[in-house]
């Protein structure tokens, strides 16, 4: 919906990495609550289809929710220059060749490093910086 640009992403088995820029009108904190809002509850539904006993495990007792799918309190960090916003890529794709995942980054399905690589994405929401 127009609300941020995605430069980057990775998503492994237990995190997700993003580099992401919000557009006019929109917070990094209203993108960072409507994305993980929506995913949560795509995973709930997922889960509900396809492996309900699975979905007993993110069981929690909060007031607000019935599952919790995501950390409270992920870690944001500041892009201040090209330098880290290019350290922060690199890292972000080498991160599942370190997890023994794949042998090299642009290989790994679940990011956005071919697109770096090699210009070929099938993801049309990514944007280069």
């Amino acid at each position: 919906k127009n609300r941020a640009k995605i430069f980057a992403f990775c998503i492994m088995d237990n995190h997700i990495h993003l580099i992401w820029q919000s557009c006019s009108g929109f917070t990094s904190r209203d993108n960072q609550h409507s994305f993980t809002k929506f995913t949560a509850q795509q995973i709930k539904f997922d889960l509900l289809k396809h492996h309900p006993k699975v979905l007993e495990h993110f069981k929690v007792n909060a007031k607000d929710r019935m599952y919790q799918f995501w950390e409270r309190n992920p870690l944001p960090i500041i892009l201040y220059s090209e330098a880290v916003f290019i350290q922060k890529l690199n890292y972000i794709h080498e991160n599942p060749v370190k997890a023994g995942l794949c042998e090299k980054a642009e290989d790994y399905e679940y990011s956005s490093a071919s697109f770096y690589f090699n210009g070929k994405s099938r993801f049309e929401f990514l944007a280069h910086f």
